[in-house]
């Protein structure tokens, strides 16, 4: 897996980086929007949460769906800060670090232990759940959904590796 997890993460920041723009698209006023923001709030929460336990910080949360729901505007700002974050700690992590086990506390109060490979992977299964809740909400509404595949991911970002031409 030495390249696999930082590809994931530069998949993640894709995947919500269309979302996000998709969601701007739709204005304030769409029957989407304020679902979306719930889904992708505690999305971007769970990132934070598990962000502090890989590295062994407190974090601030008591909940992983905390009130009041940010703007759309302000949670975009601090899921792309979040992404960006992963990006620059991921490639830094060694075959020894990715297989520690990290002892945490869940919001709920239950005792937890994963390797940090397995907290990573959380983290980017996690958020193509929530995407997926919002595309499908987006599809109920008759709103084509943002591209959210991998394989789509990995045709445009690596394009002439996979026999494509460069976008």
């Amino acid at each position: 897996m030495h390249d696999t997890l930082p590809r994931l993460f530069h998949y993640k920041a894709w995947a919500n980086d269309e979302l996000l723009t998709a969601l701007a698209r739709l204005g304030d006023d769409s029957p989407i929007t304020n679902l979306a923001i719930k889904a992708m709030h505690h999305s971007h929460v769970v990132d934070r949460i598990f962000a502090a336990h890989l590295q062994g910080r407190e974090h601030p949360y008591t909940s992983t769906n905390p009130e009041p729901l940010p703007s759309l505007e302000a949670l975009s700002a601090d899921i792309r800060a979040c992404d960006r974050d992963y990006l620059d700690y991921v490639p830094t992590l060694d075959r020894t670090q990715l297989a520690a086990r990290i002892t945490f506390t869940f919001t709920d109060g239950a005792a937890g232990c994963m390797s940090r490979e397995e907290m990573l992977l959380h983290v980017v299964t996690h958020g193509v759940g929530h995407r997926g809740q919002v595309s499908a909400l987006m599809l109920l509404n008759a709103k084509p959904p943002a591209p959210d595949g991998f394989t789509t991911y990995l045709h445009l970002a690596e394009a002439s590796a996979r026999g494509r031409a460069s976008a």
